[in-house]
């Protein structure tokens, strides 16, 4: 039987593989991101090409470790008027992130990639617009009492399918997108492999 790897052991991820009744085990890549990324931010490149590259190696370094095995690896990289964001280490640092995010637009790009027996196979890239509300002060510190922990577990501080949706006046993109797995295509692409059923 066919095996399928998802290069992560991000929540929202697994949980919407699972959703989808897709039979799969959740591996950590074992890949250091800054080093990655490093290189690739020396040399200019945008949002979406560190996503892709992140994505790429994740599906790649896990690849190699279990042979034969198809492998999904997701990243995804946040954007807004030139500057990019990690994942926030503190409160502090969320609530600077949040305000400064405040009443703009910033982009998510996704990445995906699938690889097998250590070669990528297949590649897709998605970018969803994301338009804050003007938020206080006040509401940000509000919203990351409310929201604890989690706000250091996503970059930009926020999920949307929780109460970081309150954050927002406009979304454009695809909810997958917005969440890290841009599903259509990737189920699209395990179907042409024939490990999901057509």
């Amino acid at each position: 039987m066919a095996r399928i790897i998802l290069a992560s052991t991000s929540p929202t991820r697994v949980g919407l593989l699972r959703a989808a009744g897709i039979p799969f085990e959740a591996m950590p890549p074992g890949v250091d991101e800054r080093a990655v990324e490093a290189p690739l931010v020396a040399q200019g490149a945008g949002a979406g090409r560190i996503a892709q590259a992140l994505a790429d190696a994740k599906a790649l370094a896990v690849s190699e470790r279990v042979p034969g095995a198809h492998v999904i690896g997701a990243d995804q990289t946040l954007s807004c008027e030139g500057q990019q964001w990690h994942k926030p280490k503190s409160g502090a640092e969320a609530k600077v992130q949040l305000l400064a995010l405040s009443g703009r637009t910033h982009e998510l790009q996704t990445g995906l990639a699938g690889a097998r027996d250590g070669a990528v196979l297949w590649r897709h890239l998605d970018t969803a617009h994301l338009t804050m509300r003007t938020l206080s002060p006040a509401f940000v510190d509000d919203y990351l009492d409310a929201v604890g922990e989690a706000a250091l577990g996503t970059v930009g501080a926020y999920s949307v399918e929780g109460r970081g949706i309150q954050l927002f006046e406009r979304i454009e993109g695809s909810h997958f997108t917005i969440l890290g797995l841009t599903m259509i295509p990737l189920l699209a692409w395990l179907r042409a492999e024939g490990v999901v059923q057509g």
